[in-house]
């Protein structure tokens, strides 16, 4: 006999983790399944925002610099962040986007190995990951290899300056062994930088321990931080004192308010700084970060974990002999926090899913994905999701939705 709706209610009465839903602003009659990409709005966020408009920068003006600490929020911001990397705080500060992030680490990592020719980097990552270590290849003269992330550990050879991969795959959730794959590539003197977007207040991992040398991650997904949030830089003490990223910007001198005609790189994390922090964005990831306070990133990963477990079984039991593929490993210790589902015509029925008011998201060519932000998603909206999709399927409704445009956000 099939799961009811009853018996998830009932999964939900037992959640440990229910009390943190109350922490977050939820429409009234959405489903949201899209944490992965833009995570929930959490509940004092508004207001932290509209007092720094208000207040420190209506009143403070300027002065908010000093007297509101906006000129130390990215390392105070990191050092709260680091605690959900298992990392020491020192090592981790708030700064810029992924993407401008990953350029800086990579760089700075090729410069650890200036006699080594090649970067090694995941076929099948994220496309944007890519396109980065394409183009830090074309400044150095460096020869980017890409192979699966299964493969990066054997591709890397004596002449790998950096190996860049992601913990978490976009689609597929695969979750790397990070210790393992990092101790593979340091055998062969290579340096490691991970990519953290769909891992960051999803999964239980630890930098430290896995001695990892460089990672970024994202504040808009599982951080909860809002649009455009900022992103988070972690580099090993052990490469601190050397690290030499080549965005050179202001925010990273070691005096910047001398305004010296010669670069003086900050000591520390603070080196990994480039422009002007937007305060906006940095206020409301830091007042976003209140919702993960007492709770363990353990729990975290077992409520995702068994959010996922339930889609896959549902899928299994509604979904399987209707045209649907799963991308997305049944083993829940090998997998974060999202479940893609695959259909020929899934922009079309993701599109009517979202209709009806459950927000997932599609990614090209067929995946609809359905990402869980353990702390405000309930058993309840799994089973309603799937019981969406199994509609849309058997009624054709999704056939009314006209394909995507070129440059529709999907």
């Amino acid at each position: 006999m099939g799961l009811s709706r009853e018996d998830c209610v009932r999964l939900d009465r037992e959640d440990p983790l229910a009390f943190a839903r109350e922490r977050f602003v939820i429409p009234a009659g959405v489903n949201y399944l899209d944490g992965n990409s833009l995570g929930a709005l959490p509940r004092g966020v508004s207001e932290r925002v509209r007092h720094v408009v208000d207040e420190e920068w209506g009143v403070g003006l300027i002065r908010s610099w000093n007297q509101a600490g906006w000129y130390a929020a990215p390392g105070r911001i990191g050092a709260r962040i680091a605690p959900l990397l298992g990392a020491a705080p020192h090592q981790v500060t708030v700064t810029e986007t992924i993407s401008i992030n990953l350029f800086k680490l990579l760089v700075a990592a090729a410069r650890l190995r200036p006699n080594r020719r090649k970067i090694v980097a995941e076929l099948g990552n994220f496309p944007s990951d890519n396109h980065i270590v394409d183009s830090v290849c074309r400044m150095l003269g460096l020869t980017p290899v890409y192979v699966t992330a299964g493969e990066i550990a054997d591709a890397v050879d004596d002449d790998t300056a950096v190996a860049e991969l992601s913990h978490v795959n976009y689609r597929t959730a695969e979750i790397q062994d990070m210790a393992a794959v990092t101790a593979a590539i340091h055998a062969k003197g290579a340096l490691v930088v991970w990519d953290l977007a769909h891992s960051t207040g999803a999964v239980e991992f630890s930098l430290d321990d896995a001695r990892a040398d460089f990672a970024v991650g994202c504040g808009y997904k599982f951080l909860n931080g809002g649009p455009g949030a900022p992103s988070h830089v972690y580099v090993a003490e052990r490469h601190l004192a050397a690290v030499d990223q080549p965005l050179t910007g202001w925010f990273g001198h070691a005096a910047p308010f001398a305004f010296a005609h010669e670069f003086a790189r900050a000591e520390g994390i603070r080196s990994m700084l480039c422009s002007t922090p937007q305060m906006l964005s940095t206020a409301a990831l830091e007042a976003a970060l209140d919702a993960f306070d007492g709770v363990s990133m353990r729990e975290v990963q077992a409520k995702g974990r068994a959010l996922g477990d339930l889609m896959i079984r549902l899928y299994d039991e509604r979904l399987a002999d209707l045209g649907c593929g799963l991308s997305a490993s049944r083993d829940g210790s090998r997998r974060g926090n999202h479940v893609s589902i695959t259909h020929p015509n899934g922009f079309q029925i993701m599109q009517a899913l979202i209709a009806r008011g459950i927000i997932g998201d599609f990614r090209a060519p067929d995946v609809m994905r359905f990402g869980f932000g353990a702390l405000y998603v309930r058993f309840v909206d799994i089973f309603d999701a799937v019981q969406g999709v199994e509609d849309l399927l058997r009624s054709g409704e999704w056939r009314d939705v006209p394909p995507p445009n070129a440059n529709d956000v999907t």
